[in-house]
């Protein structure tokens, strides 16, 4: 989580000095110097938010440079073998996009199709099949 963290906490140091030049430059213009500003304390957060999680867990085998690939070996995690959610969401959030251009009902009949996908993949493993 180390190089994770190491990366995250570069988009500070990185976006923090360029919105002071970019202020500078563009004599504060208020949208892109603030979205600047922002864009480093998106990366302050998620960068911090590493920093916790790293002191916290123990060290993985990506975090030792002398690793073997074997070190890595045995259970990832738990995935659906098939999913239909996520289709049922991207055509929920065509259908809310598309509703810009033909009319705002069409957004929301889009969200309400999203929100029920939504719900739908996170309640997939607590019933049916693959439930746990």
């Amino acid at each position: 989580m180390r190089v994770e963290a190491w990366l995250l906490s570069a988009g500070v140091l990185f976006f923090v000095p360029l919105g002071i030049v970019y202020g500078y430059v563009a004599e504060w213009e208020p949208v892109g110097t603030v979205g600047f500003f922002l864009l480093g304390g998106m990366f302050a957060l998620a960068g911090g938010y590493m920093w916790l999680t790293a002191r916290r867990v123990s060290p993985r085998p990506e975090d030792n440079p002398t690793a073997d690939i074997e070190e890595r070996a045995g259970d990832v995690g738990t995935f659906a073998p098939h999913s239909w959610w996520p289709f049922v969401m991207g055509v929920g959030v065509a259908i809310a996009f598309l509703g810009v251009a033909i009319g705002w009902w069409l957004t929301g009949i889009g969200a309400i199709i999203a929100l029920v996908a939504v719900a739908g993949q996170l309640t997939e493993f607590s019933r049916g099949l693959h439930a746990h």
